[in-house]
C-alpha cells in the first residue's frame, strides 16, 4: 500500500476529493492532505482530518502535530519542515482539484503556499488533476502550462467533459471521478513501489486478549492483556487479503468488518476454538495471553470472606494451547507464538520457547516498560526464529503488526514444509 499526499485547491470540485480519500483509505493507502486557503471555502479541514485520521495543513508555517508522518508511521523525534517531510514520506503527490491558478504556479515554479512548496520539494511522482471552467481549460496559457508540466515528467490527467459548476455550462473541465483518480494514482506508482507482500488466499487464525479462570461466580484469575496487538495483527492480515478469524478472549475493542470473531473466556474455551479452526489454518498468530494456572475447583456461588485472614487456593495447570497445536501441525502451516517477558533474559527465554513449542517464530516483548505492551497503542518487539532475530523498534501496534506479518510471509517462503522432527 502507498502513502498518498493529496493537495486540494479551491473550486467546487473539491467535494470529490473527500470521496477520493474515502476510497483510498478503504483500499489500504495512508493519506495526508494539504489545502490552499481558497479550498477551505468549499471543504473544511475537519472533513479531511476525519477521513484520513491525520492533521490537515494549510499554512507554510503551520505546526504539524504529526511532524510529517503519515497515519501508518511513527512521528520523528524532531520537528521537520512540513513541505519537506511530507513529500519525503509520500510515494505519490496528487493535486486534485488543481485550479488554473495553481497550474500556472506549478508551471512557473512558484512556491507561495504549502501546496506549491511541497511540489517543488517532491521527488516522488506528481499527478495533477485539473478542474475548472471549459474556457479557462481551453485557454492557450493553461494548455501551455499543462504541456510544460508534462514535459517535466508530471502526469496531468485530462478533465472530463460534461456539466460544469456554473448553471447551464457544459464542456471540458470536470474533475475525473474519485475512482478514476485512485486508478491513476495506483497506476502511476505501480512500478515505483516494491512488491507488496500479501496473504491473498491464505487463512489466518489469530488469538487475542487474555483468558480468565473463574474462582467463583464473581471473581477470576486473569491478566492485563487488552487484545490490541492481536486485533492489530488481524486487521493488517485482512488488509493483505487474508481470510482472518480471531479467537478473542475477553476483548472489548472495536471490530473489523473484514474479520470473523469467536469470543471465548477461559483457556479451555480458547483451546477448543483453536483446535476446531486449526486444521484449515495456514498461518497461526498466537498473541493471546493464556493464564498458566486455574483453580482446581471453582467455588459455586460467591465465596464469603468470613473470619479468615488468609485464603488458600489449589491451582492446576491450564492446557498448553500453542504446544498442542504445534503437535498437530500439517505440511504448509506456519506458527508464530508470543512471549510477554519482564526485564533481562527475555530473548533467551524466547529462544528456548521457540524450541520447546515447536513453532516457526516467537515474538518477544518486554512488558516491564510502561510505554509498550499491555493496553497501550505502541509496542516494541524482537522476532526470534531459527534464522536469527529481527528487532522491531517502538512503533504503533499496527506498524509492528505489519512487521510481524512480513516476517511470517518470509518464513513461509523460506520453509514451506513442516520442519524436520516437528
Amino acid at each position: 500500500m502507498a502513502r498518498i499526499l493529496l493537495g486540494v485547491c479551491g473550486g467546487i470540485a473539491a467535494y470529490k476529493a473527500l470521496e477520493f480519500v474515502r476510497l483510498a483509505t478503504a483500499a489500504g493507502h495512508a493519506v495526508r492532505v494539504v489545502q490552499t486557503e481558497a479550498s477551505q471555502r468549499f471543504v473544511g479541514a475537519a472533513s479531511f482530518a476525519g477521513l484520513t485520521g491525520a492533521p490537515v495543513l494549510v499554512g507554510q508555517f503551520e505546526r504539524d502535530p504529526a511532524r510529517g508522518a503519515f497515519p501508518d508511521q511513527a512521528p520523528p523525534e524532531h520537528e521537520p519542515l512540513s513541505h519537506l517531510e511530507l513529500v519525503a514520506n509520500a510515494d505519490v503527490y496528487l493535486v486534485a482539484p488543481a485550479s488554473a491558478n495553481t497550474l500556472a504556479k506549478l508551471a512557473g515554479g512558484h512556491a507561495d503556499n504549502l501546496l506549491t512548496s511541497a511540489v517543488l520539494a517532491a521527488t516522488c511522482p506528481l499527478v495533477v488533476a485539473p478542474a475548472m471552467n471549459n474556457h479557462m481549460w481551453e485557454h492557450p496559457a493553461t494548455q501551455a502550462n499543462v504541456a510544460l508540466l508534462r514535459e517535466r515528467g508530471a502526469t496531468v490527467l485530462e478533465p472530463g467533459v460534461g456539466r460544469l459548476g456554473s448553471k447551464g455550462e457544459w464542456g471540458a473541465g470536470r474533475l475525473p471521478e474519485p475512482a478514476e483518480l485512485l486508478a491513476a494514482v495506483e497506476e502511476t506508482i505501480a512500478g515505483d513501489l516494491p512488491a507488496e507482500p500479501h496473504l491473498v488466499g491464505l487463512r489466518v487464525l489469530v488469538t487475542a486478549g487474555g483468558t480468565r479462570e473463574p474462582l467463583d461466580s464473581v471473581r477470576y484469575l486473569g491478566n492485563r492483556s487488552s487484545g490490541r496487538m492481536g486485533f492489530a495483527l488481524a486487521e493488517q492480515a485482512a488488509a493483505l487479503g487474508a481470510d482472518v478469524t480471531v479467537i478473542a478472549a475477553n476483548v472489548s475493542l472495536p471490530r473489523d468488518a473484514r474479520v470473523t470473531y469467536v469470543d471465548v473466556e477461559t483457556a479451555a474455551e480458547l483451546q477448543a476454538a483453536c483446535t476446531s479452526a486449526f486444521a484449515d489454518t495456514d498461518l497461526l498468530l498466537m498473541a493471546a495471553a493464556v493464564v498458566d494456572f486455574r483453580p482446581a475447583r471453582a467455588h459455586e456461588g460467591k465465596m464469603k470472606k468470613g473470619a479468615d485472614e488468609t485464603l488458600e487456593l489449589a491451582l492446576e495447570r491450564t492446557p498448553d494451547v500453542l504446544a498442542g497445536l504445534a503437535a498437530q501441525r500439517r505440511d504448509g502451516q506456519t506458527l508464530v507464538g508470543f512471549a510477554a517477558e519482564h526485564g533481562d533474559g527475555a530473548l533467551a527465554y524466547g529462544r528456548d520457547k521457540l524450541v520447546r513449542k515447536g513453532v516457526d517464530a516467537i515474538v518477544v516483548n518486554d512488558i516491564g516498560r510502561s510505554d509498550i505492551g499491555f493496553d497501550v497503542d505502541a509496542n516494541e518487539v524482537t522476532i526470534v526464529s531459527a534464522a536469527g532475530e529481527r528487532h522491531v523498534p517502538r512503533a504503533p501496534k499496527a506498524e509492528v503488526a505489519r512487521a510481524i506479518l512480513a516476517e511470517a510471509i518470509a518464513l513461509r517462503s523460506a520453509a514451506p514444509s513442516v520442519p524436520e522432527g516437528a
